[in-house]
C-alpha cells in the first residue's frame, strides 16, 4: 500500500482512541489528481448527514488536463462504510463530544482508501506532555546507541 496523503497534524491535536478503513466515491478527475498526488488532508473531518459519512475540507487540486467537466477542489465527498459503522462512529460522536477525522489516504488494489480515526482533541498541556515523553524517548534511543 501507498500513502498518498498524511494528516501529520491529526497526531498532534488529537488523541486518537480507533481507527478505520472507509471507501470514497470520486470522479475521474479526481482520480489523476489523487495520482499525481496534489491531495491535501488538513483541516478535514468527516460529518454525518441523513445516515451517510461525508468528508468535508478535503482538497484535491484541479487535474491539469482535465476538459469542461474537471471538479471542485473542495467539495463535500462521500464514504463507503457500513451502515452499522457509520451509526456507530456517528452516536459516538454526538455523546461523547468526540470527532472523526481522516488521518492518511492510500491505494489498496488500485482503490484509493482512507483511513479514518474516531478522536478526542488535546489540550495545550496534553500537547505539551506528549512533546515532552516523545523527547524523552527519543533522548533514551539515542543513549542506548551509543
Amino acid at each position: 500500500m501507498k500513502d498518498i496523503a498524511v494528516n501529520k497534524k491529526a497526531y498532534h491535536d488529537f488523541e486518537i482512541i480507533e481507527k478505520m478503513e472507509a471507501g470514497m466515491v470520486l470522479t475521474g478527475s479526481e482520480i489523476k489528481s489523487i495520482r499525481a498526488g496534489k491531495v491535501s488532508l488538513k483541516e478535514s473531518y468527516i460529518s454525518f448527514i441523513n445516515g451517510e459519512a461525508f468528508v468535508k475540507g478535503m482538497n484535491i487540486a484541479q487535474y491539469k488536463d482535465a476538459t469542461y467537466n474537471n471538479h471542485d477542489e473542495t467539495r463535500d465527498r462521500k464514504l463507503l462504510m457500513h451502515k452499522r459503522e457509520i451509526t456507530k462512529y456517528h452516536s459516538k460522536c454526538k455523546l461523547n463530544g468526540l470527532t472523526v477525522i481522516p488521518l492518511k489516504m492510500y491505494f489498496n488494489n488500485g482503490k484509493v482508501k482512507m483511513e479514518i480515526a474516531l478522536a478526542r482533541g488535546k489540550t495545550l498541556y496534553d500537547k505539551r506532555q506528549t512533546d515532552k515523553q516523545r523527547s524523552m524517548e527519543r533522548a533514551a534511543k539515542q543513549a542506548m546507541k551509543r
